[in-house]
């Protein structure tokens, strides 16, 4: 068996054109585009890409960019003074502080400073628990997307064992409160889960986010399973940059399952993506508008 490739990039793209073919309706109605403000401090070059790449998909789907670039010497208070100025600010629909921060700041109270209806991060502890109890929330736009990747491929999840490798609050955690709405059987596991290949074994679903490269093996994997690589690690290869590579040794693993995402390539481009719809969404409640159809 050779597992089929999940393509990411497709996905993604797929819900990027949604979410600028809807743009237009909101602002007849609205009166006023979505706007998306991120805010990054310092000059980490991965994050610099990576916001850059927000923006960029922002202006794409025909939303207002609004960007804010700080230096690293940044205070706490100087940050959460911005923050709470787009709170304030009625342009803004999402707001997103890009993570790590430099160590002088709290990024815990920075995230709880943010306006839960404005959390398209959803990391915010109410946007949290709103997802831990099956109500309306804004969703952790990685574990959101992997969850659209299980859909297309698998459709109704009902009754599916689901093992979830990685307990952080950026993905593990919101990744099992979602396959709990999707009526999965959840494991939780991560690093220091006993017998964790026995665990990974009966699984149907497969979603690794522990962030260490390669650390699910082929030999883990469930005949027919499909599995969801989240991590993408640097790792020693061709050329002075290395190679990426995932949590899940892919070779062996696709050996085994019926469908993987690679990596690169594979959930990624949904983060980005759900971020947009995330934006689109937080603007249509802001508004007092029902939720667009189809996202």
């Amino acid at each position: 068996m050779t597992a089929r490739r999940i393509d990411g990039k497709a996905a993604a793209q797929s819900i990027r054109d949604s979410v600028a073919a809807l743009v237009p309706d909101f602002e007849k109605r609205a009166g006023r585009a979505p706007g998306l403000a991120t805010v990054l401090v310092g000059e980490d070059p991965a994050s610099a890409v990576y916001v850059r790449s927000k923006n960029r998909a922002t202006a794409e789907a025909g939303m207002v960019s609004f960007a804010h670039n700080l230096p690293d010497t940044t205070s706490e208070h100087e940050l959460l003074q911005l923050v709470t100025g787009l709170n304030a600010d009625g342009r803004v629909d999402g707001i997103l502080v890009q993570l790590p921060l430099p160590k002088q700041i709290d990024a815990t109270r920075v995230i709880e400073t943010i306006d839960p209806a404005k959390d398209v991060d959803g990391f915010h502890p109410i946007n949290a628990g709103r997802l831990a109890s099956g109500l309306p929330s804004l969703v952790p736009c990685t574990p959101l997307g992997c969850l659209y990747l299980l859909r297309q491929e698998l459709g109704d999840l009902t009754g599916l064992d689901a093992v979830v490798v990685g307990r952080s609050n950026i993905v593990g955690k919101p990744m099992a409160q979602l396959l709990l709405g999707a009526n999965c059987t959840v494991t939780v596991a991560h690093s220091r889960t006993r017998d964790l290949a026995d665990v990974v074994r009966r699984a149907d679903i497969v979603v690794a986010a522990v962030g260490r490269a390669e650390m699910v093996r082929g030999d883990w994997i469930k005949p027919g399973a499909t599995v969801i690589d989240v991590g993408i690690n640097r790792v020693a290869g061709e050329g002075d940059k290395g190679r990426l590579v995932g949590d899940v040794a892919y070779d062996g693993a696709a050996e085994a399952a019926a469908a993987i995402t690679p990596v690169p390539g594979g959930v990624g481009p949904m983060t980005i993506a759900m971020l947009m719809r995330n934006t689109l969404v937080a603007a249509h409640r802001r508004a007092g508008l029902a939720d667009p159809e189809g996202l």
